[in-house]
């Protein structure tokens, strides 16, 4: 029997921002088993974590497949080291198939250190994308896993109606739709039809590369960004160098138990 948690990340309400569910263990089962947890959640994404001598291992999985980086469940995996299980440092460590990450306790806020990504402008696959999202777009750059498609205004990125079964032949994690936000510095949408995530709330490792993009286009390191799905999150970004600042709110929804034979 093992504990699980279900946190909603980037907001300040239950119901919003995006959904993980969080299970700690006392020591890794097979990975079978936690391919079926997060099948079974059907969620973006469940986070197991394991205490080690230095920090926990923390890994993500989608209903489809392990990923190599999840923002909002580091986010929600962090909440309940924080604010149930009463970690005591206002600092913690996950090593992860990205590296070690730290988060950081600042009150209710919790504050992501991640590494930034540089995007490329590229010419592929730029019809296979714009006929993806229902839309035309001034520019596509790798990210990252991912591509980022850029068009001018908030009001396009609302109203793509994405054809998921197009976005999916796509060689990337994911699709990102991102414009210059109307009252933020920025808004996006993530699909990720391709490790079974049609779209994602909010998406937290997304702005690994989205915060240095626009920070560059603004010319500020300080930005506040909101992902516009049906379940909308506040993103506080700070870029620093070759890092980002990630920092969010969490609620918790849910606690319940896993049985396995």
């Amino acid at each position: 029997m093992f504990v699980q948690y279900q946190i909603d990340t980037f907001t300040q309400e239950v119901f919003g921002g995006n959904p993980a569910a969080v299970v700690p263990l006392d020591s890794w089962i097979p990975d079978d088993f936690l391919q079926k947890i997060a099948q079974e959640n059907n969620l973006s994404e469940t986070a197991f974590f394991v205490k080690e001598d230095e920090g926990y291992r923390l890994r993500w999985f989608t209903p489809t497949t392990e990923v190599d980086l999840c923002g909002h469940a580091t986010l929600a995996s962090a909440y309940v080291l924080f604010f149930i299980l009463d970690y005591a440092e206002d600092v913690l460590t996950f090593h992860t198939r990205s590296g070690p990450l730290t988060v950081k306790k600042q009150g209710t806020l919790l504050e992501m250190d991640f590494p930034a990504l540089s995007t490329t402008s590229t010419f592929e696959h730029i019809k296979l994308v714009e006929e993806g999202l229902g839309i035309k777009i001034v520019d596509l750059r790798k990210a990252g896993w991912d591509l980022l498609a850029l068009v001018d205004t908030e009001e396009e990125v609302r109203r793509i109606r994405p054809a998921f079964d197009i976005i999916a032949k796509l060689p990337a994690r994911g699709l990102v739709c991102s414009a210059p936000g109307k009252q933020v510095d920025f808004v996006s949408r993530f699909f990720g039809p391709q490790v079974g995530v049609p779209e994602d709330p909010v998406t937290g490792s997304a702005h690994t590369y989205l915060a240095p993009y626009w920070a560059n286009i603004l010319g500020k390191n300080e930005l506040i960004a909101h992902q516009v799905s049906h379940r909308p999150g506040e993103v506080l970004l700070h870029v620093v160098s070759d890092r980002v600042l990630i920092r969010g709110n969490c609620k918790i929804f849910m606690e319940g138990k896993i049985y396995l034979a």
